[in-house]
């Protein structure tokens, strides 16, 4: 969590010294990956499946020399995969959701292809995990990693006030988690090095 405010605190530094636009944006977020859920004996691909995310949050843009600018965010993100886990006798499903519900702050830096109409940007973004662990009838989750670094790229196009973008973000590190049955012991085992693409509008204040 450290880490995660670290990054807010330098983008604020630079914010403080130049002009700045801010725009509340909006994405729909879709899981591009294809994670693994696997037990001891058993691999889960019939079953599995990602499903549409969304983040919201806020955006600045600070103009730099040479058609440059700084683009430091903050989202609320949320998106999830999941699997269903038959039943001993086979006639009911257990459903385990590998949820994300995060805290996301990317620091892109940009250029300007058309000035403020086009642009193209790139930046790490940091991550940090708001889920506890859940409860799915029988199986505990027992997640290993709530902060995360990784990067995103895309474009954004700015017609008066509002913004289309749309970016990818791909992980530097992967979502490991366990999920153990508290009757039988049985641990399935989550392992994704996710990755997003997102599209989404925003609007300049």
């Amino acid at each position: 969590m450290n880490k995660l405010f670290s990054f807010v605190l330098i983008g604020a530094s630079v914010l403080g010294s130049a002009q700045i636009k801010f725009a509340a944006k909006a994405n729909l977020l879709f899981k591009t990956d294809s994670p693994s859920w696997e037990s001891a004996v058993k691999t889960y691909n019939d079953s599995k499946k990602n499903s549409a995310g969304f983040n919201v949050g806020l955006s600045a843009k600070v103009n730099l020399p040479a058609s440059l600018f700084l683009m430091p965010e903050i989202y609320y993100t949320t998106f999830k995969s999941e699997i269903d886990v038959p039943s001993p006798n086979g006639t009911t499903a257990t459903t385990i959701e590998a949820k994300s519900n995060r805290v996301d702050v990317p620091v892109l830096l940009g250029y300007k292809l058309l000035g403020d109409n086009l642009g193209v940007f790139i930046g790490p973004v940091a991550s940090y995990n708001l889920s506890t662990d859940n409860q799915f009838k029988d199986f505990k989750e027992n997640a290993t990693k709530d902060f995360t670094v990784g990067y995103q790229f895309g474009a954004q196009v700015q017609l008066q006030k509002l913004i289309v973008n749309a970016r990818y973000e791909g992980a530097f590190s992967s979502d490991q988690r366990n999920f153990i049955n508290n009757n039988t012991n049985e641990t399935i085992r989550y392992d994704s090095r996710p990755s997003l693409f997102m599209v989404g509008l925003g609007y300049e204040f």
